[in-house]
């Protein structure tokens, strides 16, 4: 993973069930990491690395 500054960032606002926060937040800690850091490592597994839009077809 490639190392990023703040200011190749954007911040965003989410809302979150409060016990996944929590969850995240202590895993975050468990890991030794940020939580920005946790959320973007579960990010880039979860989403596909190859973004595909298509057309429905008529």
């Amino acid at each position: 993973m490639c190392s990023m500054t703040t200011n190749d960032k954007q911040r965003v606002t989410l809302f979150l069930n409060p016990k996944l926060l929590i969850h995240a937040k202590a895993q975050a800690v468990v890991e030794d990491e940020t939580l920005t850091a946790l959320i973007e490592k579960a990010l880039n597994k979860y989403l596909p690395e190859e973004i595909k839009i298509m057309k429905p077809k008529i």
